[in-house]
């Protein structure tokens, strides 16, 4: 889904995480809902494994900078996040091409 000719940075308040789990037996995964000053979008994280084993926690009103590429996910915009910034931390999710950098990183 996450397409490199659509990368674009917004900004806004983080309103809600989610953990949504796409098919039933597979792993959750994480999202967090963001309110720009234009429109909310949910923007995908990544695995719950993967998400919650990060120095970088994200809590609703933490103020964040996305950078990632913007998909329609059923039927509404969305951001698939490559980097999500917090407080000048950043939380790295995918490489310049969209490879997800849990790929080959062991679970605990």
């Amino acid at each position: 889904m996450y397409n490199p000719q659509t990368v674009e940075t917004i900004r806004g308040e983080v309103v809600s995480i989610e953990k949504i789990t796409p098919l039933k037996g597979m792993y959750y995964g994480v999202h967090a809902v963001v309110k720009t000053d234009k429109e909310t979008l949910s923007v995908h994280l990544g695995p719950g494994w993967y998400i919650e084993n990060q120095d970088v926690k994200l809590e609703p009103k933490d103020t964040v900078e996305v950078k990632g590429s913007r998909i329609t996910f059923e039927g509404k915009p969305a951001i698939v996040a490559a980097e999500v910034t917090k407080r000048g931390e950043s939380l790295t999710l995918r490489d310049a091409s969209g490879f997800p950098v849990w790929s080959g990183w062991r679970r605990r």
